[in-house]
């Protein structure tokens, strides 16, 4: 538990709230890896972060955590807004950011992903969390201008409480107050 914060170098903030330094890019693969091993069918990640602070590359690590073929690339579906994956479970990776309302996301039929089981990874879905159905893990990357990475780990739920509560495990940190 101590290499892991070592690599993570994780703080907690608040109830529920963690802040993770992704120093290097295998820092982020280690994060991705961690939830990766807690993350069940219809659970629901939100990322969020500036073009260019890690979402995709993350999308990525997890996708490859969760067992999708080497063979299989994992893009931003910016254009697509939608790339579907099969591994050890059903992954939904999708990109809102150019989704206009909830017609428009009722219409991508992501909620119904959910519930027939698919985990999704949703790329710009922080406006869009209620109609995805909720209970959300939230990762927010942060680039700052000297190059260093962190993500900010919060959870809006039962579930995504416990999957944050996990990563904590994970991490080495004690309980929060």
């Amino acid at each position: 538990m101590r290499l892991l914060r070592a690599c993570f170098g994780a703080t907690p903030l608040a109830n529920v709230t963690t802040i993770a330094a992704l120093p290097t890019r295998r820092a982020t693969i280690r994060l991705a890896r961690a939830l990766a091993t807690v993350l069940a069918r219809g659970d629901l990640v939100i990322l969020s972060g500036d073009l260019g602070a890690g979402k995709t590359f993350f999308t990525r690590a997890l996708a490859r955590a969760l067992e999708v073929s080497r063979e299989e690339r994992i893009t931003s579906p910016t254009f697509t807004l939608i790339h579907e994956y099969v591994g050890r479970m059903p992954i939904a990776h999708a990109d809102l950011y150019r989704v206009a309302d909830e017609d428009e996301l009722v219409q991508l039929g992501l909620r119904e992903r959910r519930g027939d089981g698919a985990v999704l990874v949703v790329e710009w879905g922080e406006p869009f969390e209620a109609a995805l159905g909720g209970d959300a893990l939230r990762i927010t990357f942060d680039l700052a201008p000297n190059g260093s990475r962190s993500a900010r780990i919060d959870a809006t739920g039962e579930r995504s409480r416990e999957l944050a509560d996990a990563l904590r495990a994970a991490n080495g940190l004690l309980p929060e107050a």
